[in-house]
């Protein structure tokens, strides 16, 4: 559902703008207010889930996710839906970290490549189907139904959440890292700002004064997180092979698979 509605709107973009009489470039808040609201909130996630426990962290993100779809679908105005996609994203932020948490937490490391195959399927079905389903949705239908097909898938995942998830929390309490948080998630925004308006000559500067915006608060994180005792992200994880290799890899296939869902349209 969260990574559906990532890409979903892309294609319906056109229709939306006519249906408030504005023009498509106008609606580009529209899919950055919800990236960047999850990728604020993401780096604190599996602390809030260690504190709140798993199932009701969960139980809440699909509760706001939800909520937030159906305010979206009521939209009356661009700027109200754009403060309702922040909404869906608070929700979005939560699901996929959270879940896959749990089925890291639950299944013997033996079994982690076989689970997270079937986790990460689904989830990579979402950005290709996202922008041909939102292509029909508003050829043939309204483009309501793309935020209101998430109520039902909604409704089932917080049956399923109560009735399956294990409620687990963390081992031991571990203070939050506040600085790192805001350092971490101020440069994630600001070079995702500076890099979403690069549209032209007249964009160019303001480009470069986020993405080094965002470039210097990245290097004041990481410079804070070789002294703290508890980062968000430990730069001692990159001295495991295997992750760093993974991380490498990852980072050339997302350049590759995340661009589809905007390219199709």
């Amino acid at each position: 559902m969260q990574m559906l509605d990532a890409t979903i709107l892309n294609t319906a973009i056109p229709t939306i703008a006519r249906s408030f009489n504005s023009h498509p470039l106008q609606l580009h808040s529209l899919v950055t207010a919800y990236t960047l609201t999850v990728c604020v909130l993401i780096p604190a996630s599996g602390w809030i889930s260690d504190k709140l426990g798993s199932r009701r962290t969960f139980l809440l993100a699909i509760s706001v996710f939800s909520a937030g779809s159906l305010l979206c679908a009521l939209s009356t105005s661009i700027p109200m839906m754009t403060a309702c996609r922040v909404i869906q994203g608070i929700g979005g932020a939560f699901l996929m970290p959270v879940g896959r948490l749990v089925v890291l937490r639950s299944y013997p490391r033996s079994m982690f490549v076989n689970v997270l195959n079937i986790v990460t399927i689904p989830a990579l079905l979402g950005p290709l189907l996202g922008p041909v389903l939102g292509g029909i949705i508003a050829q043939y239908a309204s483009w309501h139904w793309i935020f209101l097909i998430n109520i039902p898938v909604g409704m089932a995942g917080l049956w399923a959440t109560r009735k399956l998830m294990p409620d687990l929390k963390a081992v031991r309490e571990q203070k939050f890292d506040w600085r790192g948080f805001f350092l971490f998630s101020s440069s994630a925004v600001l070079a995702t700002m500076g890099l979403s308006s690069a549209g032209g000559v007249t964009d160019k500067t303001r480009m470069a004064i986020l993405t080094s915006a965002g470039g210097i608060l990245q290097l004041l994180y990481w410079a804070l997180a070789f002294r703290s005792k508890a980062p968000i992200f430990s730069p001692a994880l990159f001295r495991i092979r295997n992750f760093a290799i993974g991380i490498a890899g990852n980072i050339v296939c997302r350049l590759g698979g995340s661009c589809l869902p905007y390219l199709m349209p």
